[in-house]
């Protein structure tokens, strides 16, 4: 056992993890695999907010799709304006008119705000809204903002969006839309679909990121086809659109990562800051010497870890009276070998002197005496020593306090035969008292209690054995016709190595450790016993003489078991 003053620092043991430990707990919190693991918790849900800005680029897909359809349904009504107003010759030679085409078209455009061409039946380009003069088009005088005005933060975010949105399936993955100087209708394929009489639509790169739509209608007269018109619009507003929703929620998003990283170290550190210190103090409980390590209090949390916390400081205070009752024990066992001992190491140096022969034969039955009584000292001792480790391990059972109290009077009996006062165990109640425990153990102690009442007991006396269940509690009593437990010594007789025997019985018989023993069980198995005098009804307690001792236990009775039979246990 280490000594209390020893007070040198303990060297960690090679393959020992308390180096391990204390290098964990020197650490920063940003190197606490606690802080990471809740810093990675909190920004996977972040990410996932962040996933929404590529869902609104997936949306502009959607708004192009519709965009491709408005125009296709802009082109069927100028074409079908076309067909009914800009037509010239007779009917086995019917055309389009250029100059009544070239007005239609102007005058459409100045509502749908989109590029039209014309093209004939032959290829050729008859009209194209950008060249014609009044074409929607209005000159307005706007001022410019300064370039100072513009956000770098906001415009390096809308580059790496814009950058981002390229990696994307389905991004930069279009044909490039080229115009050439005199243009045909073989240079656009929907024009070419359209004069063979189907509607179509593509959409092109622009080379900057916009995209050109384009849709290409018939313009029929008479089932015949006159010409194609080609109707197109870039997603310069759509992308204007969507890219400043991103923005939006990008300003939302890095609001709410700042917040999240700021709620994560402080949830990390109200989780990881405090399990540090457990941790720390238990160290120090593991490697400290002489002197009482406290565990921080953190139980005013009410959560897990004040949970934790308290847990620890029970278990640290257990553990600190365990080894007090270890020293205490071991001081109390050295002090009653001792007695033996001494009177063995006397009574051998004065047989080596003594020549008297009735002289040698007392000290040879002072050495047998003292002998038997080390062997009694030591077993018990040594039985005392293991029960706290056998019921730590142990599996608890079902155990009926009936059963048992009736197999110990019986075997009380046969031992005492008709010597010795009269056993009885009569006054046990008809149904099973069941409580969780070992059965053997439990058997010690009554076996305790039942010796300790014979041996105080007169020889036409009774010890009577008796065990009831009260309000889910189970209560057993051992009582003898002896003359009671002195005044003030009804705790004192629990203690070790105590020992008030009858008067007339040989000294060093009982070790003292009987009740002890019994105290010791019956708290292990989460009971109590206590002893008391038993006074003649209705006399004052203190001034009445006792009629004997009363020893009583209880324990907390085992739920029924749902696999017995309904009479059963």
């Amino acid at each position: 056992m280490v000594s209390v003053t020893d007070t040198r620092k303990a060297e960690p043991r090679p393959g020992s993890r308390s180096g391990h430990a204390a290098g964990v707990i020197r650490r920063g919190r940003l190197a606490s695999p606690l802080t990471r693991r809740v810093l990675m918790v909190n920004f996977l849900s972040v990410a996932m907010l962040a996933g929404g800005l590529f869902y609104l680029d997936q949306f502009r897909t959607s708004l192009v799709e519709a965009r491709l359809a408005a125009l296709k349904t802009q082109g069927a009504l100028i074409a079908g304006a076309l067909g009914e107003a800009a037509l010239s010759g007779p009917l086995e030679r019917l055309a389009l008119d250029p100059e009544l085409a070239r007005h239609i078209i102007r005058r459409s455009v100045a509502v749908t705000q989109t590029r039209v061409r014309l093209f004939a039946r032959d290829g050729t380009l008859v009209a194209d809204s950008r060249d014609l003069a009044d074409a929607g088009r209005e000159v307005e005088i706007a001022d410019l903002p300064p370039p100072a005005d513009e956000v770098a933060p906001l415009r390096f975010a809308e580059r790496m969006l814009e950058w981002l949105a390229d990696l994307l399936p389905g991004r930069g993955n279009f044909p490039p839309y080229r115009e050439a100087a005199m243009q045909r209708a073989r240079d656009y394929d929907e024009v070419v679909q359209a004069l063979a009489g189907d509607s179509g639509g593509r959409l092109r790169g622009a080379g900057d990121g916009r995209l050109m739509i384009s849709a290409a209608v018939p313009v029929q007269a008479l089932k015949r086809v006159l010409g194609g018109v080609l109707v197109t619009a870039d997603s310069r507003a759509i992308d204007s659109a969507v890219r400043a929703e991103q923005l939006k929620a990008l300003v939302v998003i890095g609001v709410t990562f700042a917040i999240t990283t700021l709620l994560s170290f402080f949830l990390a550190r109200t989780i990881a800051r405090p399990i540090r210190q457990l941790a720390a103090a238990a160290d120090r409980v593991r490697a400290g010497h002489g002197r009482r390590v406290e565990i921080p209090d953190f139980s005013h949390r009410r959560d897990e870890i004040g949970e934790l916390s308290g847990a620890l400081r029970e278990m640290t205070d257990a553990l600190y009276e365990r080894l007090a009752a270890i020293e205490a024990f071991a001081a109390d066992v050295a002090h009653e070998l001792r007695n033996p001992l001494t009177s063995l190491h006397s009574a051998v140096e004065t047989l080596h002197r003594t020549g008297d022969a009735a002289q040698r034969d007392q000290l040879l039955a002072i050495i047998d005496h003292d002998v038997r009584r080390l062997n009694r000292l030591i077993g018990d001792i040594s039985n005392a020593s293991r029960i706290d480790a056998e019921l730590a391990r142990a599996e608890l059972e079902r155990v009926d306090a009936g059963a048992a109290l009736r197999a110990v009077a019986a075997m009380a009996r046969q031992r005492g035969g008709d010597q010795g006062p009269r056993i009885e165990a009569g006054a046990v109640a008809p149904e099973p008292l069941v409580f969780l425990g070992l059965e053997g153990r439990f058997g010690q102690v009554l076996q305790n209690l039942v010796d300790n009442a014979v041996s105080f007991s007169p020889a036409d006396g009774t010890v009577r054995l008796k065990a009831w269940r009260d309000a889910g509690r189970i209560f057993i009593a051992v009582e003898d016709d002896g003359p009671g437990i002195p005044d003030g010594m009804a705790e004192a007789i629990f203690e070790r190595f105590y020992s008030e025997r009858p008067a007339g019985e040989d000294f060093g018989q009982h070790s003292g450790l009987g009740l002890s023993i019994a105290r010791q069980i019956v708290a292990a198995l989460g009971g109590e016993i206590r002893a008391e005098n038993r006074l003649p009804d209705g006399a004052p307690g203190p001034a009445a003489s006792p009629l004997g001792a009363r020893f009583v236990i209880t324990l907390p009775a085992a739920e029924r078991d749902p696999k017995a039979a309904p009479n059963g246990r």
